[in-house]
């Protein structure tokens, strides 16, 4: 597979990165999962799965059970790029994901974090 690096960056290495960032804003590990779970249809199970079985991020967002529809209502900038206008599927997924963690990490409420 030819690609970025990130591509291949173990989701059990980017979760307590995460973890991280939303519990020092005040923010817990369940609010994550959501967040998480919401973009992707992952249950709890799927989740504990993906940590423990070494899936990288494009097998992580290959193997979702179900990209959110609403996902494309994310907008906005993470790393100095529109998420609306990337154009490789995988890495605007993993962009959305970004997004949604910065936007809980910012204390900004689920309902609007969730496009609901």
């Amino acid at each position: 597979m030819t690609g970025h690096r990130v591509f291949e960056l173990e989701f059990a290495r980017l979760y307590p990165l995460y973890a991280e960032k939303v519990e020092r804003k005040g923010h817990t590990t369940a609010e994550l999962d959501e967040v998480i779970e919401w973009l992707t249809g992952y249950d709890a199970a799927g989740l504990e799965r993906a940590r423990s079985d070494g899936t990288d991020l494009a097998g992580f967002f290959a193997h979702a059970p179900a990209m959110n529809p609403n996902a494309s209502l994310i907008t906005g900038v993470i790393c100095g790029v529109r998420v609306e206008d990337i154009e490789d599927p995988l890495m605007q997924k993993i962009r959305y994901l970004d997004k949604l963690v910065d936007e809980l990490a910012r204390g900004k409420k689920m309902t609007s974090i969730l496009r609901s």
